[in-house]
């Protein structure tokens, strides 16, 4: 065991000495392995960022959540301009589905529109995420205030022109003011602000900071039913232990009854089940895992010619070193090793430089941007172990060439 630390510790000295003497040529050899790293770790602690932050996003909502829409959510095999056809869901289909659903713990409806302006005195914020929804959303999101309140059942019947605001508004139009009793200006219309909600920071799919909530009634009487520039959905959210299958085809079987189709006619609506999309995300994340590494795996075979490249030159640098190291009696096995090694660790110098740059960029991207890119010890791992795959590999060959030259023609031919 001693003989090998000792192997491995020279064969160390000779990479730093490689490194050394041939600085440019080491480099450009190098390159290439510290690029294919790069590229693949860099690739897969994107990804891994992205669906820890997809994760957390959707670690409060209930993945057995229902939205029924005219629309799906992930790919369909009906044809596009069938699907355009599709009636919009009705706040009547809505009333008529919450009085006829069983094994329902909360019902709501909610209306997809464009951003707006709110203004207030002299301040104005720009870009707001209206978000006309029933009283039920409370519930179903499981909002959380840092005063005030949500609007009652009566209110949003009745279209009240109340709202509640995310942080970032409430911070941008009132600034140290008190926002609960104020009256803004939203549609051109005076709103009385009668809840502010906790700061939750930017989601992957909504931020509720930069959103304000009113009862959908008013959008309802402002744009009417059909407007085909609103997306309406009705949410379901099932009692626990619901029999999904059963719990959606039962919202299939009364919402055709109550539009009338026919027998032998396809569903004119999409039911989009939650975990339904987390598994399109899941997918998609898996797709870029593997066009990552198929891209990467390209610097990585360049990065291996560039390593049995200068091992090929090291061997033949270093000739009259082995003839006389197997004249004094080294077998095949330490001459082997003592190379391969050398490869290994030019190759790990490579990877870890590549693995460098990329934790340098995660700290530069994470300061930037309201991401938290993050290099987590598993690829680390991934990397030092990928590098030094490398490296064996590329190693091989030319450690075979060295360990089976004959001592005598070695002393020779490096004379």
């Amino acid at each position: 065991m001693l003989v090998y630390f000792r192997l491995l510790s020279e064969s160390f000295r000779f990479a730093m000495n490689a490194l050394r003497n041939n600085k440019l040529r080491t480099l450009l050899s190098l390159l290439g392995v510290t690029i294919g790293i790069f590229s693949i770790i860099a690739v897969l602690a994107a990804v891994d960022s992205l669906d820890r932050k997809i994760t957390k996003d959707l670690s409060s909502l209930d993945k057995n959540t229902i939205y029924l829409m005219k629309m799906s959510f992930g790919p369909s095999e009906i044809p596009q301009w069938k699907r355009e056809q599709f009636p919009n869901v009705k706040y009547d289909e809505y009333l008529y589905m919450k009085g006829a659903m069983t094994n329902t713990n909360q019902m709501g409806y909610q209306i997809f529109t464009k951003t707006e302006s709110i203004k207030y005195g002299s301040n104005t914020v720009t870009d707001v995420n209206v978000v006309p929804v029933s009283h039920e959303f409370i519930d179903i999101q499981g909002l959380e205030f840092e005063e005030g309140r949500f609007y009652t059942e009566s209110e949003a019947n009745s279209a009240a022109p109340v709202v509640v605001i995310g942080d970032d508004i409430a911070k941008s139009l009132f600034e140290e003011a008190e926002p609960i009793g104020k009256k803004v200006r939203l549609y051109g219309q005076r709103f009385t602000v009668i809840g502010v909600l906790k700061k939750q920071g930017a989601g992957m799919f909504d931020n509720n900071d930069s959103s304000a909530f009113i009862p959908v009634n008013f959008i309802r009487q402002r744009f009417g039913d059909n407007n085909k520039g609103l997306i309406n959905v009705i949410i379901f959210k099932p009692e626990k232990g619901a029999d999904m299958d059963a719990y959606k085809a039962e919202i299939t079987q009364k919402l055709r009854a109550f539009r009338g189709v026919k027998d032998g006619e396809i569903d004119n609506f999409f039911i989009n089940v939650f975990s339904g999309f987390t598994d399109l995300i899941d997918g998609i994340i898996s797709q870029m895992n593997v066009v990552g590494w198929i891209i990467s795996g390209f610097s990585l075979l360049v990065g291996g010619f560039g390593i049995a490249n200068i091992m090929f030159v090291s061997v033949k640098e270093r000739t009259n070193l082995i003839g006389i190291q197997k004249s004094l009696g080294a077998k095949n096995r330490f001459i082997l090793f003592q190379f391969l090694f050398e490869a290994i660790i030019l190759s790990v110098i490579g990877g870890i430089i590549g693995l460098f740059l990329v934790w340098i960029i995660a700290i530069i991207l994470t300061n930037a941007l309201e991401f938290e890119f993050v290099l987590g010890l598993g690829n680390i791992l991934l990397g030092t172990g990928l590098a030094a795959i490398i490296g064996l590999i590329s190693g091989i060959l030319p450690a075979i060439t060295a360990s089976k030259l004959d001592p005598v023609e070695a002393i020779r031919t490096g004379m």
